[in-house]
């Protein structure tokens, strides 16, 4: 009995001598060595080469650049001339950024590549290290649908700066809406909504605005809803129905000249009394859009170029007749670019904006006839667009049904109210 006594001891002795042993034990952790992530861009692997990044600068040429990073003259020659059918390197522009893939181990440190970014997401590729080939490709771009509203306070500029949103939306609202809405005279309280999508890469860099897919604009009280569908996925077709599957489109446009930088600075008026002339009524039978010099002029409707010439108060102008019935003129231009018989489509550039003949500020003075007789084109009824095909009614509806509620659940976003001044902030800016 004592020695299973002194045997039992043992064996705790023991057991509690190695939990302890366990429990001293320092832990021993693996240094597990994690290699730095290997960066790819452009489709190359960073770490082969010596990157050099930099900014197309004034002066710069394509040869100027890789001579200067001693490629010599006979090379560039030899690249220019294999790769002018794929991309003309006269086209780089100051102010764009390109990068060299240069040799690594290299004391000279010689390109092999050259990447030319014209836009934030296409970029052109020209490899010369064993033989010389040039390609162009695009960074993936992730399209993010976005919400958007705003009411009118004073212009519609400064309603999507109330709202932190791009001005694109604006230039986009008004190409919508050109043949319905005169955007030069928006009122205090008209109000928006938006279905759009953005661009970005390397899913986080904004990159601009993709399209407007719906959007609703309330001007003076009256609605306006605008869906975009494809009437011809073949021809690539696109284009603005309302909810009624009518096209937002006329035959004319609003305006001859992009709502950017431009401003109405006198209208049609039978009535125009000119201090310069004893306070004479002089009438004004064209409606002038001040722009800067060189802003291009449009045609607002297809036709034919029945007058393109410079002619005493009218300076550079052209006159384009687009049926039986209507007829327009444009005056001022800096220069013309279209001549007598050419047909031009609605959009088209026919000048720019200049201050020929009598003008004391650069503009174009649009004048409208409706069967010979000069008329304000504000208040005319114009003929729509060819209304969509019946057959494709059916699928638009369908198609729009989800995007109105969407838009109609959209809460408008109203700016933020001043402040009121406190009484001793009233007296400190007295």
């Amino acid at each position: 009995m004592r020695i299973e006594k002194i045997l039992l001891f043992i064996v705790l002795l023991i057991g509690f001598n190695a939990c302890k042993e366990t429990e001293e034990k320092p832990e021993v952790t693996e240094q597990i060595e994690v290699p730095a992530p290997d960066p790819m861009e452009f489709g190359f692997h960073l770490n082969d080469y010596v990157v050099v990044k930099d900014t197309v600068r004034n002066g710069d040429s394509f040869g100027k650049i890789l001579e200067k990073n001693n490629i010599g003259y006979g090379t560039v020659f030899n690249i220019v001339e294999q790769t002018k059918d794929t991309f003309d390197i006269s086209k780089i522009t100051a102010g764009k950024p390109y990068t060299l893939l240069c040799t690594k181990g290299d004391s000279l440190q010689r390109p092999e590549c050259f990447i030319y970014q014209p836009n934030s997401i296409d970029y052109v590729v020209i490899k010369f290290k064993d033989s010389i080939n040039a390609y162009t490709e695009s960074k993936p771009v992730k399209i993010v649908q976005k919400e958007a509203s705003g009411i009118i306070t004073s212009s519609l500029s400064g309603a999507l700066d109330e709202a932190g949103l791009s001005q694109r939306l604006a230039f986009d609202m008004s190409d919508i809406y050109a043949w319905t809405i005169d955007f030069f005279r928006l009122q205090k309280g008209d109000e928006f909504k938006l279905v759009y999508t953005e661009k970005y890469i390397n899913d986080t860099t904004f990159v601009g605005i993709d399209k407007i897919h719906a959007a609703y604009f309330k001007h003076n009280k009256e609605p306006f809803y605008a869906f975009e569908f494809e009437t011809d996925s073949v021809k690539q077709i696109v284009d603005y129905y309302d909810e009624n599957a009518k096209n937002l489109r006329r035959a004319f446009l609003k305006a001859p000249v992009s709502y950017k930088n431009v401003r109405i600075s006198s209208r049609y008026n039978l009535k125009r009394r000119i201090k310069l002339y004893g306070n004479r009524v002089r009438a004004h039978k064209g409606t002038d859009f001040a722009a800067p010099r060189g802003t291009p002029i449009i045609s607002t409707a297809n036709g034919v170029v029945v007058e393109s010439a410079r002619r005493g108060g009218n300076g550079n102008y052209v006159k384009v007749k687009h049926n039986s019935t209507y007829t327009t003129q444009y005056l001022h231009m800096k220069k013309r670019k279209v001549k007598v018989g050419d047909f031009v489509k609605q959009g088209d550039v026919i000048g720019w904006v200049g201050m020929t003949g009598n003008t004391s500020g650069p503009h174009v003075c649009y004048r409208f006839w409706k069967n010979g007789s000069q008329v304000d084109p504000f208040k005319q009824k114009l003929p729509d667009a060819d209304p969509i095909d019946e057959k494709l009614k059916v699928p638009f509806l369908e198609h729009i049904q989800p995007l109105k509620i969407q838009l109609d659940g959209i809460n408008i976003q109203l700016p933020e109210p001043a402040e009121e001044l406190t009484e001793q902030a009233v007296t400190a800016l007295k």
